[in-house]
């Protein structure tokens, strides 16, 4: 133990790689995660009198609030609207609900600022309630040292008890309860429901692949369109083809919609198959692959920008842009943070979604501007991401006095708040302030990891003492709070905003900020529909249940 107390580099990295060891262990369907994990192992070796220089958690609490505030900011501002105010009342619930039971544990039994916080923190499975209640406890007047770190150590004992109990009960009660309780089969209700969106068009499996693809490109030797142009015969079909290529004899000609198609001239024509058999029955006999008539189809990943576009379906996209049809540009894919959802016709697209467009390279590159900006997240634009992380600090400084009651979002809750800003703001354009997704996500959970094995170092001596003071109590109240605003959700979801059952289950989940629960979901539901109720909630519920934390500590501090 000596070397661990002298290298504390040494005791902060192996609490990482043994919490996530322990957090791949699984029981059932459940799994604690790389962060439970790391919070059991660091608190356990805390015991042993190691710690790690305070500054340390404050620098790597800020990168992981502003990059989880940077990566939810596009949709927490595209869901302050009127569509998702049915969305955004479960977030109210579960925001009241957490911190009702919170206060009143705390004055029942007579709980400490640090105990209630963590219990807060732990039930509501939102990691970040542990940085922003612990840095506000931090800043309370009237406490000596030693009190301010007991208490700190106490968010982090309580919270490890009741997200382990917290965790376990909103996993089970998504994925598996709650489709009892609204009496469907939540695969065959997703299908259905997937199967509405896109028109009637049934829904894969997670594990199925379209054995005919909707896009092609094929090759036609020409002995019926002898006569006929490249205008008139993609006309024909509705512009739902493109004539990529001509070639005659060893000749390759371009393509203009005036070009008249002559008798064994080789055509490449590229669109949705139902159209493409169409004009072979038109041209002539398909053929081989020729050489020089293999044009690639191409793809470029499109973030939505365009303030008409936001709300927008992908049905209604295309018929606002006719070269969709026209150039045989098909949208396969829409990403929403680090979420896909389903391209379907009815999918709802918001400002900051990502599109994946598909096409023959010709049709994509005139598109493409005309539906928002390429994406360029080659490199991390750290000036942007600075400034983001300096202003969120600045932010955290203010101090607002309700009576006699400080509130301050501290660093935690600014660098949140300039993490929406600044994520919102790069998503309207995005041209600068890069941080690739996979950095971002880095970062956040490389962050929020070393930030938790800093806060159970800490607590380690704290732990086993207030276990034995509130062992019953802490389990309890982790269940408490995960089925209370879970059961109120599930019937004012239904009952009075009428969501439908796959997108409210996904919505529970999202409110509770859970990910192991909406992959239980998924898994069960063998469809990432319920994420489309997970994202719009999750979005929300990560910006305002970290600010619980400084509440709570405020009320029960004063």
């Amino acid at each position: 133990m000596g070397v661990l107390r002298d290298n504390p580099e040494l005791a902060l990295f192996l609490c990482l790689a043994v919490g996530y060891l322990v957090g791949k262990l699984r029981f059932g369907p459940i799994t604690l995660g790389g962060i439970c994990g790391t919070l059991i192992v660091s608190l356990l070796l805390g015991t042993r009198d190691v710690s790690v220089d305070e500054d340390v958690k404050t620098v790597f609490f800020a990168l992981f609030i502003f990059s989880l505030g940077y990566m939810a900011g596009p949709q927490f501002f595209a869901n302050l609207n009127r569509r998702s105010l049915r969305f955004f009342a479960l977030c109210l619930i579960e925001l009241v609900c957490v911190l009702g039971i919170a206060f009143g544990l705390a004055k029942a039994f007579d709980l400490d600022v640090g105990t209630a916080s963590g219990i807060l923190a732990g039930a509501a499975t939102e990691s970040a309630v542990v940085g922003t209640a612990t840095e506000s406890i931090g800043k309370l007047s009237g406490l000596t040292a030693d009190q301010i770190s007991e208490y700190q150590g106490h968010v982090a004992t309580a919270y490890t008890v009741c997200y382990l109990f917290g965790l376990i009960t909103i996993v089970l009660l998504t994925s598996q309860f709650m489709p009892i309780l609204l009496r469907i089969d939540l695969a065959d209700a997703s299908r259905e429901l997937w199967e509405k969106m896109r028109g009637g068009a049934r829904g894969l499996e997670a594990d199925e692949r379209e054995a005919l693809p909707g896009t092609v490109g094929r090759t036609y030797l020409v002995t019926l369109a002898d006569g006929r142009t490249v205008g008139d015969l993609e006309r024909s079909q509705g512009r739902r083809v493109t004539v990529e290529g001509v070639k005659r004899g060893s000749e390759l000609l371009t393509p203009t919609p005036d070009l008249e198609l002559t008798l064994s001239d080789l055509v490449q024509v590229v669109g949705r198959r139902s159209a493409i058999i169409e004009a072979g029955r038109l041209i002539g006999p398909e053929t081989p692959a020729v050489p020089g008539l293999d044009t690639p189809m191409a793809t470029s990943q499109v973030a939505v920008t365009d303030r008409a576009t936001h709300g927008s379906t992908i049905e209604m996209l295309e018929k606002r842009h006719p070269e969709f049809r026209e150039d045989g540009v098909y949208i396969t894919d829409v990403l929403r943070n680090d979420q896909h959802l389903p391209a379907a016709a009815q999918t709802e697209l918001q400002r900051g979604d990502v599109l994946t467009l598909t096409g023959a390279r010709g049709g994509l590159n005139r598109l493409v501007s005309k539906v928002g900006a390429v994406v360029r997240n080659d490199s991390t634009d750290f000036v942007y991401l600075g400034l983001g992380i300096a202003a969120g600090s600045l932010l955290g400084q203010v101090v607002v006095r309700a009576g006699d009651v400080p509130l301050s979002l501290g660093t935690g809750g600014g660098c949140l708040v300039a993490g929406l800003l600044f994520g919102w703001f790069r998503s309207r354009r995005q041209t600068f302030g890069a941080f690739p997704p996979q950095a971002a996500s880095t970062l956040k959970d490389m962050g929020l990891a070393v930030f938790i094995a800093c806060t159970g170092l800490a607590a380690g001596p704290h732990a086993w003492p207030l276990i034995k003071e509130y062992g019953a109590l802490l389990p309890v109240a982790g269940i408490a709070m995960v089925l209370v605003p879970a059961s109120v959700s599930l019937v004012v979801g239904r009952k009075l905003l009428g969501i439908e059952k796959p997108l409210l289950i996904g919505a529970i989940a999202g409110q509770q900020c859970s990910t192991p629960a909406i992959t239980a979901v998924t898994q069960v539901a063998r469809s990432s529909v319920p994420l489309l109720g997970y994202t719009i909630t999750y979005a929300l519920s990560n910006f305002l249940l970290p600010l619980t934390g400084p509440i709570l500590v405020g009320v029960l501090g004063a």
